[in-house]
């Protein structure tokens, strides 16, 4: 693969086998008479040497993408950064890590063990970010990692692939404004994420943001199937800086707050 529309188009496929409801969100717009930009994706991943940030951020940076900002989640226990592409019709991609030196012995242990049954193959693939789970998960283990992060748990669960699409708003018509667009999407059926408010940050911060929670979807593990929160659609409005240019980084305390998208919720 040399080309980085498809390595995005099939990053959206594969997104969508988690996020079912993704689409048909994606597509309810697009009868709307939208055309539907992508703000930015997100990957997960845990900070261990081989498989921190720059693992997942090697291959965009081979198509050209640099970093461009850095955030703390210190509740979370979690580090990410922002990457952008010199085209601005490519999304930004957004990388987060869990540091596995503030958790519990438990989850660092578990995370090692996954470690060890990753090959250097897989990390030098150009589909790694989109690899999914490459080591064996049992649904025992998993509700026990939930317990302290529901973070570990759900890139345990699903190992490497984007976590989230975000829906440019600034490029709506109908739609241009965040209240609306979510009321468009609740009277069509769909959760939003309340936590810290349905919309996230202000005007003042130069960006809003909102998500759908993830719908639960069948998950095979080693002892049997069992249904567990996805991946979720996000929607960003961005505002101008003093400059006139809009705002393009990302903000922790509502980034923080769009996390819990994944949550279970009971």
């Amino acid at each position: 693969m040399k080309n980085l529309e498809t390595l995005l188009e099939k990053m959206w496929l594969d997104y969508c086998k988690l996020n079912p409801a993704a689409k048909k969100i994606h597509d309810l717009f697009e009868a709307e008479g939208e055309v539907v930009e992508n703000d930015h994706i997100a990957l997960r991943t845990f900070n261990h040497p081989r498989l921190g940030i720059e693992s997942l951020a090697r291959q965009f940076k081979e198509y050209g993408y640099r970093e461009k900002g850095e955030y703390t989640f210190v509740e979370k226990k979690l580090y990410a950064k922002h990457y952008e592409h010199p085209e601005a019709k490519y999304p930004k991609i957004f990388i987060s890590e869990l540091e596995l030196e503030k958790v519990s012995p438990f989850i660092r242990e578990s995370v090692q063990k996954f470690i060890e049954e990753v090959p250097d193959s897989l990390l030098q693939s150009e589909t790694f970010a989109m690899t999914g789970r490459p080591w064996k998960m049992s649904y025992a283990l998993y509700t026990e990692l939930a317990k302290e992060s529901e973070y570990a748990s759900w890139v345990a669960a699903y190992g490497f692939r984007p976590n989230h699409f975000t829906i440019n708003i600034n490029n709506l018509k109908k739609f241009n404004d965040i209240q609306v667009l979510n009321k468009f999407v609740k009277d069509n059926g769909y959760i939003l994420n309340q936590s810290g408010g349905e919309v996230k940050g202000t005007k003042e911060d130069y960006l809003e943001q909102s998500s759908t929670m993830a719908s639960e979807i069948p998950v095979q593990f080693e002892d049997g199937v069992y249904s567990i929160p996805g991946c979720y659609y996000e929607f960003a409005k961005r505002y101008p800086l003093s400059d006139g240019e809009l705002y393009q980084g990302f903000v922790a305390k509502s980034a923080d707050k769009i996390f819990e998208s994944t949550n279970r919720l009971s």
